[in-house]
């Protein structure tokens, strides 16, 4: 992997491409491999050429650089994020030992079909190309993209898995849940970091969606609510607003039933079955007021369908850092 912070590379043309393939190139010759198997990714400003000669001059450096004690690469592909997120764990199976780590990136235009998130897993487990795909792709499905901080889509979204097969832990049909359980250890970890580390974030917020009619239902309802600026503005006020929650519901294009339907702050009980219970308002209130929030909404059809997603508040420091990006 070969990563730069701070342009894109993204709508520059054929310079673009050409910056590219010419530092995998570089990376490959660097550490002895070809470069078909160099994976080149960029973050930062949008249709900003990338000067190819500091990108040359940095993949020797950072070759030079490597360690198997780490280094600064979680740092180093910051962007507007407060701090570096990284994370591993070790699993053990009957075929042995093995572990998966990993770091990520973003804080801003993250709702990852396009976002500016960039995450890379390894694991020294030796397991085949096709079994890691799998796993990562229902990994992601719950963690990486079942997040949002804003609902804004960007250029270079990835996430990325490599297997080294260093350990001696082989993973087949049988090991595949533990395979399966170490990704999403890690990647829950550093998903929710992303979230909780959002532009302008003050809270973290957890929406539980049940009572839907299939889990892709309820994952449509949560990311409306988890997407909507009226939802995360009373969020960040600690006003327990149901009506925005049950409004975000009604119009996310899940089956709704109002008067089967269900909203609760943490424990609290502020809507049910058509009926609201506002005297519950100030007790739920002040769990608005913790940096940590669960909000459950049951969509009333009796479906088994449910889908769990995180989001953050919408702060005056959002509009801040957006309004200044480039300037």
């Amino acid at each position: 992997m070969i990563v730069n912070s701070g342009c894109a590379n993204a709508c520059t043309g054929s310079q673009g491409l050409e910056t590219a393939q010419a530092t995998a190139a570089e990376t490959g010759a660097a550490l002895g491999c070809p470069s078909e198997q160099v994976l080149v990714s960029s973050t930062g400003v949008i249709g900003v050429h990338l000067d190819r000669n500091t990108m040359l001059a940095g993949v020797h450096s950072a070759a030079a650089a490597l360690s198997r004690d780490g280094g600064p690469a979680a740092r180093g592909i910051m962007t507007t994020d407060v701090a570096p997120k990284e994370h591993a764990v070790q699993i053990e199976t009957p075929k042995g030992v093995f572990h998966v780590g990993g770091i990520a990136k973003g804080a801003g235009m993250i709702e990852p079909m396009l976002a500016t998130m960039l995450a890379f897993m390894t694991t020294d487990a030796k397991v085949e190309p096709a079994l890691l795909d799998k796993a990562l792709r229902e990994v992601a499905a719950r963690t990486f993209n079942a997040i949002t901080v804003d609902g804004e889509c960007s250029t270079n979204d990835m996430l990325v898995a490599l297997a080294s097969g260093a350990s001696d832990a082989t993973i087949g049909e049988a090991e595949y849940p533990a395979l399966v359980a170490g990704l999403e250890a890690v990647a829950r970890t550093l998903a929710i970091a992303i979230v909780r580390g959002g532009e302008g974030a003050t809270k973290l917020v957890e929406i539980h969606v049940t009572g839907a009619t299939s889990n892709e239902d309820a994952m449509r309802a949560a990311k409306t609510m988890a997407n909507s600026p009226l939802v995360k503005t009373a969020v960040h006020g600690a006003d327990p607003n149901w009506g925005r929650l049950v409004a975000a519901s009604g119009r996310s294009g899940a089956q709704f039933l109002i008067d089967r339907a269900l909203v609760e702050v943490g424990d609290v009980l502020l809507f049910q079955n058509g009926q609201p219970y506002d005297d519950n308002a100030p007790e739920a209130a002040k769990l608005l007021e913790r940096d940590e929030i669960e909000i459950h909404v049951d969509l009333g059809t009796g479906g088994a369908g449910e889908a769990t997603v995180w989001t953050c508040d919408l702060s005056a420091e959002y509009v801040r850092i957006n309004g200044e990006y480039r300037t």
